[in-house]
């Protein structure tokens, strides 16, 4: 049975959406589809707020066919246009020519340098999504979850740099009601949450705690000690991701 109560909450974002592309002036919305629930979820949003003017991006990068197929059953599930540009090599040629160039001048550590990699490719896709917005007169909507955005779960100007957040108010277990709501298939709604910056990289294993852990922690119920303790770390270590860049105070250049 659905929730009556997650059908008005969808409606409403529906509406907020469209009611924030009138605010900008703007003629409809973008946003990149990974395969997984959060960015099925707003494809499945995006197509309802505009169904003519609604675009969903695959972009592929070193990725497994398995991601970009799962793209296109979401695409083919809400019925929303896509676009798909490969951009491995991009990425390839971009990666290398920096971190050989910078190997000349200091040593970088790997696992620093795989980091950076996975953050390139990040910028690459906000990138592409900010050129396809821009000639459309299009905004770049987010696909951050409330775990993902309290944890900072997400790359700085990357897929953090958004014009809009509409699911950052909900739990990944929210998330996924909305998506059953919505008719994303099952098979999305179960995909193991990973954002394939690397080879058998997944989310939890990156963030050492799990989304149930996060979600409790949200909804204010009791967690583990240890799960407690790395989300607030993360939360603590991320509180620059959700500020703009610091500036020094105004103060100092006032004249007396």
């Amino acid at each position: 049975m659905l929730s009556h109560g997650t059908q008005q909450q969808i409606e409403k974002t529906v509406e907020w959406l469209r009611e924030k592309v009138k605010e900008a002036g703007a003629k409809g919305l973008v946003v990149g589809i990974s395969g997984g629930i959060d960015s099925a979820v707003v494809a499945f949003l995006i197509k309802r707020a505009f169904p003519q003017d609604s675009l969903g991006i695959i972009l592929p990068c070193d990725s497994r066919a398995e991601d970009v197929e799962d793209g296109q059953t979401v695409a083919a599930a809400c019925g929303i246009d896509t676009f798909t540009f490969d951009i491995t090599a991009e990425h390839r040629a971009l990666a290398d020519k920096i971190l050989t160039g910078l190997e000349k001048k200091t040593e970088a550590e790997e696992a620093c340098k795989r980091t950076a990699a996975a953050n390139l490719k990040a910028r690459l896709r906000m990138s592409t999504l900010y050129t396809i917005a821009n000639s459309l007169n299009y905004l770049v909507v987010g696909t951050d979850n409330a775990a993902e955005t309290i944890t900072g779960y997400f790359t700085k100007y990357g897929d953090g740099g958004v014009d809009l957040l509409p699911i950052a108010n909900l739990t990944k277990r929210a998330v996924r009601e909305w998506g059953r709501v919505l008719g994303v298939p099952e098979k999305i709604i179960n995909r193991i949450p990973t954002a394939g910056l690397w080879e058998g990289q997944t989310d939890e294993g990156e963030m050492g705690t799990t989304y149930d852990a996060v979600d409790d922690y949200l909804e204010g119920k009791a967690v583990p000690d240890k799960d407690r303790a790395i989300i607030e770390r993360l939360r603590a270590r991320s509180e620059h991701k959700r500020k703009l860049p610091p500036k020094p105070p105004v103060e100092w250049y006032m004249h007396n």
